[in-house]
C-alpha cells in the first residue's frame, strides 16, 4: 500500500507557464540557509539580501542552498531584506537560460544577467 504519494511532486520535461519577476522583484540564487525560514540570497542587482520565507510557502516550498527563485526586496530596507516569492525547478531555469532571461554566469556566480 503506497504511503504519502498525494504529496510527492515530479519535476516533468514540459515547462508550462514560468512566472516572471514583476515591477521591483530580481532574480536570486540561495546561497546559505541560516534558518527560522531565513536565507542569504544573491540578487540578479548585485546586493546579497537576507530573504525570508513567507508562511504560506514555508511547508509547501522547500528550498535548498544554490536554488533559483524570485525576490521581493521590502520597502522599508530593501538593499538589505526581501521575501522569497518562488522558485524554479531545473527544467524550468533551463528555459530560462534558453530565453536570455538568466546567463550561465549568474548561476556560477558571475553578476551579469
Amino acid at each position: 500500500m503506497p504511503r504519502n504519494d498525494k504529496n510527492r511532486t515530479f519535476e516533468g520535461e514540459e515547462v508550462i507557464r514560468v512566472p516572471l519577476p514583476k515591477d521591483n522583484q530580481v532574480f536570486g540564487i540561495v546561497e546559505q540557509a541560516l534558518g527560522s525560514g531565513w536565507m542569504d540570497v544573491r540578487c540578479s542587482d548585485g546586493k546579497v539580501r537576507r530573504c525570508r520565507i513567507p508562511g504560506k510557502l514555508r511547508r509547501r516550498m522547500w528550498i535548498k542552498v544554490g536554488d533559483v527563485v524570485i525576490v521581493q526586496p521590502w520597502e522599508v530596507q530593501s538593499d538589505e531584506r526581501g521575501d522569497i516569492v518562488y522558485r524554479y525547478t531545473r527544467t524550468q531555469v533551463d528555459w530560462l537560460i534558453r530565453k536570455n532571461k538568466i546567463t550561465q554566469d549568474f548561476l556560477t556566480g558571475g553578476l551579469t544577467l
